[in-house]
């Protein structure tokens, strides 16, 4: 009889371990499909239906404006959402997260367009974009906590690891859907109506994901904050105050990654469809390819994480992208595919090593109470500072000079970053014990 029971214990404690990561990947899956089917279509359909009036270069960068504006959102929803999931909890807060992301997502797909509501329609398009950016600020660093809080000892980097497979399957996902509706409808059905399709369809997922959110119950280790009295009226207010060369050094070390993740989609989807003349339909497939590799890397990343530290494993890995772009130019080959496969194949398999066990780390630098506030505030600074202008600053740099100019602009954020993780064992003595 006893026996039983500790078997049935057992099933049941790894039957709630696996909701629990299954939880964390699949919220920000969605999140990221949702974020990246905006980015694409900010390119293909939205400076001709909610632009029509500029001439196409204008009406194109006033789309990529509304595109920009959710980095700058991000961290208002770090602020928000942080300060409630170390107020109330993470589990209410994700839940709150996700429909602000999903609910802006699948309302852009209803949008009326500029031809029938005027100027109204792209300041709807606006109004959702700050939604989308809002929720994903909240969504990341909740989706992290909700794993690294539940991980048994020294499995912190695996736990770690699913939240941040999101990205790549977000990404893939957005970008199959897109050459799917490109192979089965016309250009003229996809600018009417077919467009929609990716933004209302997410509803479908935001409903899985908020099934499997409601299931959930609070992070042992909020938990036992709650149980200590240790939570506190302004997390935010106490971040800054305390815990600011912690935020500083977290912002700093992740700035590399957003470097890297955007060159290696807008920036290289940009340079390889004008200056080395691939189309772009040639040119999304080999880039869907190669983020293949971003997604096997990530458990690579985790398991070395755990096996020899997360900051040793971070710092390897900056080192390699700091090596890589001096590299980058050669890589990039007009006449030969096979040599841009491979360039785009290594800098998105060096952003797995990264990525995979950038948000154990972030987690590490501060204490239960305001772990919610600092790690997702970390992260989306670090997505203004490395994310929001890496594609115009690239740009400008290859048509300036050159694309070893490019490569030395990667390896100077690589170096940045790697100096960042070399003193954040300092910071990390300002958390709490029960962080490392």
């Amino acid at each position: 009889m006893l026996k039983t029971n500790v078997k049935n214990n057992s099933a049941n404690t790894s039957a709630s371990k696996a909701r629990i990561l299954f939880a964390s990947l699949a919220g920000t899956t969605i999140e990221f499909f949702d974020f990246y089917i905006f980015a694409t279509a900010a390119v293909l359909v939205f400076p001709r239906i909610f632009f029509p009036e500029s001439d196409p270069t204008t009406a194109t960068l006033q789309s990529l404006a509304t595109f920009a504006v959710a980095f700058f959102t991000r961290p208002l929803g770090s602020l928000l959402f942080g300060h409630f999931g170390d107020r109330i909890g993470r589990k209410v807060t994700l839940v709150v997260s996700l429909l602000t992301m999903g609910g802006s997502t699948v309302m852009i797909g209803l949008l009326p367009t500029y031809e029938t509501a005027g100027l109204l329609a792209p300041l709807l398009l606006v109004l959702c974009r700050i939604g989308q950016g809002i929720g994903l600020g909240g969504e990341w660093g909740g989706a992290v906590l909700l794993a690294t809080e539940n991980a048994p000892p020294g499995k912190g980097g695996w736990y770690g690891m699913f939240p941040q497979l999101g990205a790549p399957l977000g990404f893939i996902s957005a970008t199959g859907i897109y050459i799917v509706l490109t192979e089965f409808i016309t250009d003229a059905q996809f600018l009417q109506w077919g467009w929609r399709i990716p933004f209302i369809a997410s509803a479908l997922l935001i409903g899985l994901g908020l099934y499997v959110r409601l299931k959930l119950a609070e992070t042992p280790k909020f938990q036992e904050a709650i149980n200590k009295k240790q939570l506190v009226k302004m997390p935010m207010i106490n971040v800054f105050r305390e815990h600011s060369r912690a935020l500083l050094l977290g912002t700093l070390g992740s700035v590399t990654v957003f470097v890297l993740f955007y060159l290696m989609t807008v920036f290289s989807l940009s340079w390889g469809t004008t200056a080395l003349h691939y189309s772009r339909e040639t040119f999304l497939l080999m880039q869907l390819g190669s983020v293949l590799f971003f997604a096997l890397t990530i458990p690579v990343s985790a398991l070395a994480a755990d096996r020899f530290g997360v900051n040793r494993t971070l710092i390897i890995a900056g080192a390699g992208i700091a090596f890589y772009g001096l590299f980058y130019s050669n890589l990039f080959i007009a006449d030969s595919a096979v040599m841009v496969f491979i360039a785009m194949a290594i800098g998105f398999a060096l952003m797995g090593c990264m990525y995979g066990s950038l948000g154990t780390r972030l987690g590490q630098l501060f204490p239960t109470e305001l772990r919610y506030t600092g790690t997702s505030l970390a992260f989306n600074l670090a997505g203004i500072l490395g994310g929001s202008l890496a594609p115009y600053i690239a740009t400008t740099l290859a048509m300036h000079f050159n694309l070893y100019a490019v490569g030395l602009y990667l390896s100077g954020a690589a170096i940045c970053s790697l100096i960042a993780l070399m003193l954040t064992d300092q910071a990390k003595s300002q958390a709490n014990h029960d962080a490392a």
